[in-house]
């Protein structure tokens, strides 16, 4: 568990701050599981992973955290990570204790003051901290706060007969959001959307049907925040490789490829929402792929 004093990475990209809010380092174990063909050998052929996104054995480094935006007085969160203390099938964030919440107050991000939560998709993994629990029940993290989610995803979810994991994680982290008339989903057109100064949601589905990443406008700059259509800077060198729990994979890899393509060259910066410190970098291209050249925080 880190240290609340510890100071917040942040970039800037024109006039928005961007700050990471870590909640916790993935156990080995996640990356073999996740990323089953990112083998060792595939891993050797990317020397520049290591060792920030790979250590010496082979293993991926992954992490979950959130991003913080300040955006013209507006507080915005994208992601809200694992939770603490939900009964969770994976048994590396069941009754998770962090000290998440302590870091987001810290980095001047106090839940009452937070305007607007991006949740990419609905997977356990992303809305986590959506919740708390008080007396007994779960009630809304962020007392004042719109949750916004794209309607396909929420569609999509609404119309499943979900196993008993997810049925769980809505039970205590989406439906408790919904019921307090907080939850907010939102057409996501091809061209994106904007629900903030310089804060647009596009498509980039695969992994889930909704899924959105988060692009950033300001002062000539631009980033974004991938959600899960990338997991981890191997699929920059390997974009045919997908996660496991990609649910149509072939569209996966096609968005992968895009935007990556869209991305190569230019001096966009690319957040990782599981990529371990330093997070961000800008997409290069190299041998018919890409590699990730790392961009330290301005500060923290």
């Amino acid at each position: 568990m880190h240290a609340v004093s510890e100071a917040v990475p942040a970039w800037t990209v024109g006039e928005i701050t961007v700050r990471r809010i870590d909640e916790t380092a993935l156990p080995a174990p996640t990356g073999r599981w996740l990323l089953p063909d990112a083998t060792p050998d595939v891993l050797a052929q990317a020397p520049w992973l290591r060792p920030d996104f790979a250590d010496r054995n082979g293993d991926l480094r992954l992490a979950t955290h959130s991003f913080a935006l300040e955006v013209q007085g507006m507080r915005l969160l994208v992601d809200t990570g694992i939770g603490n203390g939900k009964p969770r099938a994976n048994p590396a964030w069941d009754h998770l204790d962090t000290d998440y919440l302590p870091r987001l107050t810290a980095a001047g991000f106090a839940p009452e003051t937070v305007d607007l939560v991006l949740l990419t998709h609905l997977h356990t993994d992303h809305v986590g901290w959506n919740t708390v629990a008080d007396k007994g029940d779960w009630v809304p993290t962020f007392p004042r706060a719109r949750y916004l989610t794209s309607r396909t995803e929420w569609d999509h979810w609404s119309g499943q007969d979900l196993d008993e994991a997810r049925r769980q994680m809505f039970r205590d982290s989406v439906h408790p959001v919904r019921d307090a008339g907080q939850l907010d989903p939102v057409d996501v057109p091809a061209e994106g959307t904007e629900v903030a100064p310089g804060v647009r949601l596009l498509p980039t589905p695969g992994h889930t049907p909704g899924q959105f990443a988060v692009e950033l406008r300001s002062a000539g700059q631009t980033a974004l925040i991938t959600g899960d259509c990338l997991h981890h800077p191997v699929q920059l060198s390997r974009p045919d490789i997908g996660s496991c729990v990609d649910l149509d994979p072939a569209q996966a890899a096609e968005t992968r490829r895009t935007l990556l393509a869209s991305l190569a060259g230019t001096d966009t910066l690319l957040l990782g929402s599981h990529f371990p410190p330093p997070t961000a970098g800008r997409v290069r291209s190299e041998g018919g792929a890409y590699r990730l050249s790392p961009v330290a925080p301005d500060h923290g």
